[in-house]
């Protein structure tokens, strides 16, 4: 059997003693999407979450953790945040401001602490997985752990009808 190896993520997590779960899921060296994400860890699709990177028209960056199967609305993102205008970031930049790569982004132990923002529908769910860090591994736990350790809040922020 395989030694688990613990991500920055899971060290963050028991460093402020918040329970969870790490789910791997098997995976080549390319980011797949969060709905493969899901099926390959057995898991309802409205419980896995994505974290997207977003900039202002200030340069400042914003990140919003939304479920897989729903798509960031960037007026509503923008107005949540704040500010005039936001758009995702290029996928080139992702390590610089993360410290991630595409599909290993997760809103917990980024460089920088930006402004984190979880979809509503996170507040009343059980459990949320977010990427654990590493491609082929996600963290299960409370969403109000990983709002709270992120210094995040909820808001609806995804197009309506996803």
């Amino acid at each position: 059997m395989k030694k688990e190896v613990k991500t920055n993520v899971m060290r963050i997590l028991e460093k402020e003693k918040i329970p969870y779960q790490a789910r791997f899921y098997p995976h080549g060296k390319e980011a797949v999407d969060g709905l493969t994400v899901a099926r390959l860890t057995g898991q309802d699709p409205a419980f896995v979450f994505k974290t997207l990177v977003t900039v202002s028209n200030k340069r400042d960056y914003y990140v919003f953790v939304i479920p897989v199967e729903k798509e960031l609305d960037l007026k509503k993102a923008a107005r949540t945040a704040g500010v005039k205008s936001l758009e995702m970031i290029h996928v080139k930049e992702i390590n610089k401001i993360t410290g991630y790569i595409r599909g290993g982004c997760s809103p917990v132990g980024m460089k920088k602490a930006y402004p984190t923002f979880y979809h509503i529908t996170a507040k009343d769910n059980p459990r949320i997985l977010v990427s654990g860090g590493r491609i082929g591994t996600q963290i299960e736990c409370l969403p109000q752990d990983l709002c709270r350790i992120t210094h995040g809040s909820f808001a609806d922020v995804c197009k309506a009808g996803l």
